[in-house]
This record gives structure tokens, C-alpha cells and sequence, in this order.
């Protein structure tokens, strides 16, 4: 069969951009990125708020739409949005990532954008957070785009159960989870619970693989030591399989953050990303 679309995610095309640190920004420009991750075969291109505000300097955002345009990348995905639900000065910076995440959803036409939860691991008081998932989902709904909340096993919102008890109490259809195959292995939760996950809750999907031992901190782990798909230990073929029993058949996205992945070129860095993924989903 024909493989479904893949969409290359933020990190997957940043080159030798720094996950850990406070600048987070990819040393490459928005069209050589954008470029290779077209001419690896990607139909869609994920974006960091950082690196947004860089384009858009640059491109403005109509210029943006142009060059995801010019090389075919139709499914767009903007991240990440923290802080939604606190007060304060906390809030006060998380709501102008928001506006500035909204406004471009609207403006590139993207599918989503991707939230996540507390990664103090605070606690999550359901009723207010359901009421902040509901509000921003309208607001997301409003420029034809979806929320999606990235479980996170080191957060208040560790696994796929989570999230998806949090976009239900919300309530709002333009809400629900985006399921990260790291996360969910390393949160240990089998393929079997991911084919009972409603599809109308899906927002997004992403792929990778791993070694089956965590190496330092989960988060450290993630960052440093993603493989490429097909290459670690995690279960994809049968995460894929529950996930298109669910109803999920795309866009697939494809995030990979390793050391290797970063000191590679970006075109072969792009091309490995997509290959090995593709050869999955066919």
C-alpha cells in the first residue's frame, strides 16, 4: 500500500539545536530545513514557538506559509504551550506564547498545536485544568486548529490515560492527546490500550524507537538517545497497528533527538528519519 504522510516534527529537522538549554532555536534556516525535509519525501513540517519567532521575523508569517507551500509540507504542527493553566507571572509569559502560537495556526493553516502539562510534576487539579483544556481548545477551534496534550512520564500528565482523562473532562472535540511512541513506552503502557483510545481524540501521532535501558534521567534519555525507527526496542509495529485500529492513518510525525541525529547534515539527518519510518508504516 501507498504510505501514509509522514510529517518531519521540530526536532527531527533542527539540526544542531539545543533541547536542553534556554535557547533553544536551530542554528538552520526555516527554508533549508523545510527543503530537506521535503525532499525526504515528508508532507508535513512541526515548528518551535522559538523558531517561529525567528521565521517570522525573517518571512513574516505569509512568507512561512510560502515555503511550506513551495515544498509540499500541507500538515502543519506548532509547539509547545506550557503554563496554560497557571496564574501569575507564570501565566502572564505562557499566554503570550499562546497568542503568538494562535496567531500562526491561523495563519499557516496548521493542524495543531501541541501542549503539555506540569514537567514539575505539581499537582493537577482536574476540574480548573479541564476548564483551561476547554478554553484553549475553543480558542484553537476558532482559527481551525486542534489542541493536542503530550503525556510526558516525568509530568503531572505521565500516560496516554492521563491525557486522554483530561481531554474528555474538557469536553471540547477540538481537544484530545498527541501520542509520542517514547512516551508511551516508557510509561509502559501496551499497544492493546492505545486501539482502545477514541479516534475522534487523536490529535497526533509520533514515532521513534529506543534502547530498552533509560540512560541517566528520563528527560536526558529522551533527548540524548532517541533512535532512529526500527533500530530500538520499542514495540512500533504493533503501536501502529492499535493506533490505525483506533482510526489513526495520518499524518504520521516522526521525532527524532539524539546526539547522532544532531551531528549529522540535515539532509541525511531528514532522509534517515523518513526512511526508516516509512518502511515501517508500509
Amino acid at each position: 500500500m501507498d504510505t501514509e504522510d509522514l510529517l518531519a516534527t521540530c526536532w527531527t529537522t533542527a539540526g544542531d539545536a539545543d533541547p536542553i538549554g534556554n535557547d533553544q532555536r536551530s542554528p538552520l534556516s526555516l527554508r533549508e530545513r523545510a527543503e530537506a525535509a521535503s525532499a525526504a519525501g515528508f508532507k508535513g513540517f512541526g515548528l518551535l514557538h522559538a523558531d517561529l519567532l525567528v521565521a517570522e521575523r525573517e518571512h513574516g508569517l505569509a512568507g512561512i506559509r510560502s515555503i511550506f507551500e513551495d515544498n509540499g509540507l500541507a500538515h502543519i504542527e506548532l509547539e509547545a504551550l506550557a503554563g496554560w493553566w497557571a496564574d501569575g507571572p507564570r501565566r502572564a509569559a505562557s499566554d503570550a506564547v499562546r497568542h503568538d502560537l494562535l496567531r500562526a495556526a491561523e495563519a499557516l493553516g496548521a493542524h495543531h498545536i501541541k501542549i503539555h502539562g506540569d514537567v514539575e510534576d505539581g499537582p493537577l487539579h482536574l476540574d480548573l485544568w479541564a476548564e483551561e483544556f476547554a478554553a484553549l481548545a475553543a480558542q484553537a477551534d476558532a482559527v481551525g486548529a486542534r489542541i493536542g496534550i503530550e503525556f510526558l512520564p516525568w509530568s503531572n500528565v505521565k500516560t496516554v490515560h492521563d491525557g486522554l482523562r483530561l481531554a474528555e473532562a474538557a469536553g471540547h472535540p477540538a481537544g484530545g492527546v498527541l501520542i509520542d511512541a517514547w512516551h508511551t513506552e516508557r510509561a509502559h503502557t501496551p499497544p492493546t490500550d492505545l486501539a482502545r483510545v477514541p479516534g475522534s481524540r487523536i490529535v497526533g501521532v509520533e514515532l521513534n524507537d529506543a534502547d530498552s535501558q533509560v540512560v541517566g534521567t528520563l528527560f536526558e534519555d529522551t533527548v540524548r538517545r532517541r533512535r532512529l525507527c526500527g533500530e530500538g526496542s520499542f514495540d512500533l509495529p504493533g503501536i501502529i497497528a492499535a493506533l490505525r485500529t483506533a482510526g489513526w492513518h495520518g499524518p504520521w510525525g516522526v521525532e527524532i533527538l539524539s546526539d547522532a541525529h544532531r551531528a549529522l547534515p540535515v539532509r541525511e539527518a531528514t532522509d534517515a528519519a523518513y526512511r526508516t519510518a516509512a518502511a515501517l508504516l508500509d
